[in-house]
C-alpha cells in the first residue's frame, strides 16, 4: 500500500469522524429544539385512591420515556366532567384522554362490560390482558369504538387487577338464600348477575357510598381492592367482608385518548404510548401486590374487620346465575355475542393448559408459614 493511499485513508477517517461527532453531539439540541405535547387525562377517581396513582404512574412513564417531548396530566374525578361522562368527553376533544373502566360504557352497549367485567370462564385480569393483546381482544375493542358506535377515541388496555371481594356486610353470607332482597350497588352486568340472584341494585355514586351503607339506604357494596376499599372507609361502617368471587375476575383499566389528537403524534411517541401501557401493566402488578396485603392487614388488625371466605354454594350459584344473564345478553345484542364466543375460544385453551400444567401454591404456603397463618 502507497503512502499516498495511506494518509488518504486517514484523512477520510479524521473527516468522518468530526462529522460523527459532530451528529452525535447536536443529537440532543436537535432534540431539545423540538416543541413538546401536552395531553390532559382525566381519571375517574378520587386523587386519594390508589387508582389515581396507577393513572400518575402510567403517565409518569410516557413523561420519561419520551424526554418530555410529550407530557401528560392527569386530572382527578370531576375536574372537568363526571365519570359516566368521560367517553363522550374524550370523544367530542373536551379532554384529551382519560383513565377509567370499559364497564362504565355499558348503557351504549352492553358489550363493553365484557371486557374486564364479564362472565368467569376461568380467567385472571392477566389472561385477560392476553387476549387483548393476542386473542384479537383488541381488534373486537376497536371494532365496538369505531364501527359499531363511531367514536373519536383511541383505546389502550393496562392494570390488571386481582380477583375482588364478594363485599361488605353487615353480617357473614352463609348462602345464597341471603341474597334476596338485598340492596346491593353494583353496575353493568354485575349488576344483572345479583338482579339474577334475587338482590335489588341501589344506583349510588362512590363519594356516596359509606353514607348509603351507614344510612340502610345499602345492605352491601363492593368496590374494588384493600387499599381502595380502606381509603373509602368502609371498614367504619361495615366490619364484614367477604373474598373470594365469581363475578369480577378479570377487570382491568382501559386509557381512552381523543383519536385525532394520538394520530397527530409523532410515530415515536405512539409507540411509547402503547408501550407505557404494558410497561404500566407489570408495575401495577407489583405494587398492588405490595401494598394489598398491608391495607388487608391493618383492617383486620387496627380496625376490627372480619374476613371471611365466600361459601363454594354461593360461587356456584353466581355461575349459575351468569349462565342465565350470559343467555339473555347473546340473544340481545349480537356483538355481544360475538365477543363472547371469541373469549370462550381463547379461555378453553388457555385456562385449560394453566390448570393441566402450573402448580397452585397452596401447598408450598401450607408447608412453610399455616402455622404462622393460625
Amino acid at each position: 500500500m502507497s503512502q499516498n493511499t495511506v494518509a488518504s485513508r486517514r484523512s477520510f477517517l479524521r473527516s468522518a469522524g468530526a462529522v460523527g461527532a459532530g451528529a452525535v453531539a447536536g443529537f440532543p439540541m436537535i432534540a431539545r429544539a423540538q416543541q413538546s405535547t401536552t395531553l390532559r387525562l382525566q381519571g375517574a377517581w378520587s386523587a386519594k385512591d390508589i387508582f389515581h396513582e396507577y393513572a400518575l404512574d402510567f403517565c409518569r412513564k410516557i413523561n420519561e420515556m419520551s424526554g418530555d417531548r410529550l407530557r401528560v396530566e392527569v386530572l382527578p374525578a370531576g375536574a372537568v366532567v363526571k365519570a359516566q361522562d368521560l367517553l363522550e368527553a374524550v370523544h367530542r376533544g373536551v379532554i384529551d384522554g382519560c383513565h377509567a373502566v370499559p364497564a362504565f360504557w355499558h348503557n351504549r352497549n352492553t358489550a363493553f362490560s365484557l371486557f374486564g367485567s364479564g362472565p368467569a370462564v376461568g380467567m385472571d385480569a392477566n389472561g385477560f390482558l392476553a387476549w387483548i393483546r393476542y386473542g384479537g381482544g383488541m381488534t373486537l375493542y376497536t371494532e365496538l369504538m369505531h364501527r359499531q358506535l363511531n367514536l373519536n377515541v383511541m383505546p389502550f388496555f393496562t392494570g390488571p387487577m386481582p380477583t375482588q371481594p364478594l363485599g361488605w356486610f353487615k353480617k357473614p353470607i352463609q348462602s345464597s338464600a341471603q341474597f334476596k332482597g338485598l340492596k346491593v350497588r353494583a353496575t353493568g352486568l354485575v349488576a344483572d348477575l345479583y338482579r339474577e340472584m334475587g338482590a335489588q341494585i341501589v344506583t349510588v355514586a362512590e363519594q356516596d357510598i359509606v353514607a348509603a351503607l351507614k344510612s340502610g339506604q345499602l345492605d352491601a357494596v363492593e368496590f374494588n381492592n384493600a387499599s381502595s376499599d380502606r381509603w373509602l372507609g368502609l371498614p367504619e361502617v361495615a366490619k364484614i367482608c367477604m373474598l373470594k368471587i365469581q363475578h369480577q375476575l378479570a377487570e382491568v383499566f382501559e386509557v381512552l385518548i381523543n383519536r385525532g389528537k394520538f394520530m397527530a403524534l409523532p410515530a415515536e411517541l405512539q409507540a411509547i404510548v402503547r408501550n407505557a401501557a404494558e410497561a404500566a401493566s407489570a408495575d401495577m402488578s407489583w405494587k398492588a401486590l405490595h401494598r394489598y396485603p398491608d391495607d388487608q392487614a391493618w383492617m383486620r388488625d387496627k380496625q376490627g374487620v372480619s374476613f371471611h371466605e365466600t361459601p363454594a354454594e354461593v360461587l356456584r350459584a353466581q355461575m349459575k346465575a351468569w349462565r342465565a344473564v350470559v343467555a339473555w345478553h347473546v340473544q340481545s345484542n349480537p356483538f355481544f355475542d360475538k365477543v363472547w364466543k371469541a373469549q370462550q375460544v381463547w379461555a378453553r385453551r388457555t385456562v385449560g393448559w394453566s390448570q393441566e400444567t402450573l402448580l397452585g401454591s397452596t401447598m408450598a404456603y401450607d408447608y412453610w408459614f399455616s402455622q404462622r397463618r393460625k
